[in-house]
């Protein structure tokens, strides 16, 4: 594994990556390369590649795991921004980066993402179509998210929050960055905040589990507006071509990766290859880094992505 930043022509920042690559590496051979998406308010050291970039390039892929752009080690200014169009257009870019790399098979690339990055790596395979097959890992749709439980299931009150705050801002006012969690296990459960995926979610983040400095699970309230606009599914039924497989968990959360798994499965009426992975003893967060659903779910990914992308 190794850390690698680049900037392409039409960037004004640079995004930074880990590529992974498989036992035995020769860079004079190309491989089949997997573009791994790291969750809402994550970072690419956390699941995206330490468990699956990891598995994958075992199994015998290159697999480039990168920073969000305003996150992780990637740049761009105000730091902490949640773009959904920008999260989709850096799937884009870090193909771009891919397929200028010797060892790279171009025609070979395919698509994972976790959470929220399953969202937008999914969305990113209706219009991107150098992305031969795609994998949502419990995939989150985060504008549904947004305009639904992160906005107390009041959208209008929210961006008019968010406008609020942008204009307050715009006139040399602080910023609001707002933290995703409670700060530690103790503290959720000292709040009642013990609902599946936010107490499973904090354990993750908050502990040695999964902390990474990177991983800030902030986001800078004023600029989401466009997040509650999006929605990781539209037009999936015409758009969606490419072989696609989500993997959810049957014990349902909050964040509602089961829903929006189901959905993009129903939807992806279009596509070559459609497959649904229900693991039924197995929670949004079990499927972040824990061993037997990861492996579960990597029984049924390596001979997907095998079949499509080689």
């Amino acid at each position: 594994m190794k850390k690698v930043s680049f900037r392409n022509s039409d960037m004004a920042w640079d995004i930074s990556t880990l590529i992974l690559t498989p036992p035995n590496f020769d860079e004079a051979k190309q491989y089949p390369t997997v573009i791994s998406v790291h969750p809402f308010g994550s970072c690419k050291e956390q699941t995206s590649s330490a468990t699956y970039g990891k598995a994958l390039a075992e199994a015998g892929y290159v697999v480039i795991a990168f920073d969000a752009s305003f996150q992780g080690e990637s740049g761009g200014e105000p730091r902490f921004v949640e773009d959904p169009t920008q999260r989709v257009e850096d799937v884009s870019r870090v193909i771009d980066y891919a397929v200028t790399l010797p060892y790279v098979d171009a025609e070979k690339i395919a698509g994972i993402g976790v959470c929220g990055g399953g969202g937008y790596v999914l969305n990113a395979a209706l219009t991107e179509k150098r992305i031969k097959a795609v994998v949502g890992i419990t995939p989150v749709n985060i504008g549904r998210l947004f305009r639904e439980g992160f906005s107390m299931y009041n959208p209008i009150g929210a961006l008019e929050g968010m406008a609020a705050q942008r204009t307050a801002e715009a006139r040399g006012g602080e910023r609001l960055v707002n933290e995703l969690l409670p700060a530690s296990l103790a503290e959720a459960k000292d709040n009642g905040m013990t609902e599946r995926d936010v107490y499973e979610a904090t354990e993750y983040y908050k502990t040695p589990r999964g902390q990474q400095p990177g991983g800030a699970t902030r986001m800078l309230f004023s600029h989401a507006q466009k997040t509650l606009a999006w929605d990781a599914f539209s037009f999936a039924e015409t758009l969606m071509t490419q072989p696609v497989m989500a993997v959810i968990g049957q014990k349902v959360g909050a964040f509602g990766a089961y829903r929006d798994g189901m959905e993009i499965y129903g939807r992806a009426v279009a596509s070559k290859d459609r497959q649904l992975v229900e693991l039924e003893d197995w929670s949004h967060y079990d499927l972040y880094d824990k061993s037997e659903p990861v492996g579960l779910a990597m029984a049924q990914i390596v001979p997907f992505f095998k079949e499509h992308v080689g």
